[in-house]
């Protein structure tokens, strides 16, 4: 019978992707990947605000204006499980300017938040994937 040379290596390593400590490692990844497209969200709210007397609403299509700041203090990221996040915003006009109503045009901030982080966060996974399997 041949033998081979790193096969208990090679076990180990496939042991790990499997374990709680890539579970662990990877939960941190989504929810930092979750928690950038709060921080995004924000931006792009902020970005050209006034806020009191001289607040211009966004323009349809645009995230929107900064105003009262409720919308952004009500934009959290949270983990939802071991491998989960979600990134949400429970302001009660939240849908409305993300959709759009048949009174008013879509304002959308969380969709073009989690597209600019979408790329980065597919490497973040690799990467984490990566750094468990080359351990040991």
């Amino acid at each position: 019978m041949a033998k081979f040379k790193g096969v208990g290596r090679h076990r180990r390593r496939l042991q790990r992707l499997k374990g709680r400590e890539l579970v662990n490692e990877l939960g941190k990844r989504v929810f930092v990947a979750a928690d950038q497209v709060r921080a995004e969200a924000h931006v792009l709210i902020a970005r050209g605000s006034v806020q009191g007397a001289g607040h211009v609403p966004s323009k349809p299509g645009e995230p929107p204006n900064l105003d009262t700041g409720l919308l952004t203090s009500k934009t959290t990221a949270r983990r939802t499980a071991p491998l989960k996040a979600v990134a949400e915003s429970a302001a009660p006009y939240s849908v409305a300017l993300e959709y759009g109503t048949s009174k008013m045009a879509e304002r959308p901030f969380m969709r073009p938040a989690s597209r600019k982080v979408q790329a980065q966060y597919t490497v973040n996974i690799s990467a984490g994937v990566n750094s468990i399997i080359r351990k040991g």
